[in-house]
């Protein structure tokens, strides 16, 4: 399976404690000193000489992680603090250089909407669902959306807007029809949210991509690794609300055999769900019907705004273009942390010129 390619945030080195999130930036200190960042190899330190009176040049990397700490029963864990955290790069233990709680943090949102063919029958659970998100979700004047559908290819519906009413309008007209380009979505998507609007007080946003569909994918033109690697690059994490036909049917009443099943079987159209949500530090959901859609919504909600931000130095010495696995551990016995799972060092840039 292709590995997960993430973007190392550059900063100032002088700043350093001051990045928070993952593609998220936080607004310049006050008297700032007289440098200038640019990219560079992970954890590369470079001064170019000038002309006196002429600005120096310092480029460093930080990478950024945003994890989630819940207890086996999904319960969240917000009192951690940062001791209590240990980071490892390929297996190497890291000095954890920023440390955060990240509470309430404004969101960018892409809400994706299979309609397809193959979801027929199934597209009312899904604008149902849609729907429920975006009302247990959205908080005016902070938040803010865009509605992407995807059948033979995605196409954005609604631009970002922090009206839910508006969302939903859109959601409520779309019909079901052609192949599924679900890959392409997430691409298209994640380089949306790369763009996505600035919060009105310049404060760090948290970027998620929220898909519903059953998980299958005949027609994009990209890979399963490259819709990861693009949501990885922009820092969003992807959750996933399931409307395959093994967890949700139209024409079924409850039935209790089939929701233990739920719990134990999984289609590869789910594993590719949990793989997207997985790799991206997201979670995957399977409701049985709209009536279990409320509480996965409500999780979400509390999960986005109430995560951990931690920074380091990527080690020196590897490769450009290198996989770099990361594992984040807790002290605390019991407790699950969902993050990433790796980044690849960047190449190095050239050296402008004067």
């Amino acid at each position: 399976m292709m590995r997960r390619a993430h973007l190392l945030v550059p900063g100032l080195l002088l700043v350093a404690a001051g990045l928070f999130a993952q593609s998220a930036q936080t607004p310049p200190p006050q008297n700032p000193p007289a440098t200038e960042s640019r990219p560079g190899a992970a954890g590369a330190q470079t001064q170019e000489p000038r002309p006196p009176g002429q600005i120096i040049r310092i480029t460093t990397n930080l990478v950024n992680v945003i994890a989630t700490v819940v207890t086996r029963r999904e319960k969240l864990v917000t009192d951690l603090e940062r001791p209590e955290f240990r980071v490892f790069d390929n297996g190497q233990e890291q000095k954890i250089e920023y440390f955060a709680r990240e509470t309430d943090l404004p969101l960018r949102i892409g809400l994706l909407l299979d309609t397809s063919n193959s979801i027929r029958e199934r597209l009312e659970f899904e604008k149902d669902a849609a729907i429920e998100f975006l009302g247990n979700t959205m908080r005016r004047n902070k938040d803010q959306a865009f509605l992407m559908i995807f059948d033979n290819e995605p196409s954005v519906i609604q631009n970002y807007t922090d009206d839910a009413g508006t969302l939903t309008e859109a959601v409520q007209r779309q019909k079901a029809g052609g192949g599924t380009a679900l890959y392409d979505a997430i691409i298209s998507a994640s380089e949306k949210l790369a763009q996505a609007p600035p919060s009105a007080d310049g404060s760090p946003v948290r970027r998620v991509i929220v898909v519903i569909t059953d998980g299958e994918d005949n027609l994009s033109s990209g890979a399963r690794g490259a819709a990861v690697d693009a949501a990885e690059r922009a820092g969003a994490a992807i959750y996933c609300i399931s409307s395959s036909t093994q967890w949700v049917n139209a024409s079924d009443t409850k039935d209790p055999k089939k929701m233990v099943e739920r719990k134990t079987l999984k289609t590869e159209p789910d594993k590719v769900l949990d793989e997207f949500a997985g790799e991206t530090g997201g979670r995957a959901f399977y409701p049985y019907s709209v009536d279990d859609l409320g509480q996965s919504f409500q999780d979400i909600g509390e999960e986005l705004r109430n995560q951990y931000a931690l920074a380091y130095f990527p080690p020196t010495g590897g490769a450009a273009g290198q996989f770099h696995k990361i594992r984040v551990e807790v002290g605390r016995k019991g407790l699950i942390v969902r993050t990433r799972k790796g980044y690849y060092a960047p190449r190095p840039t050239a050296s402008p010129g004067y």
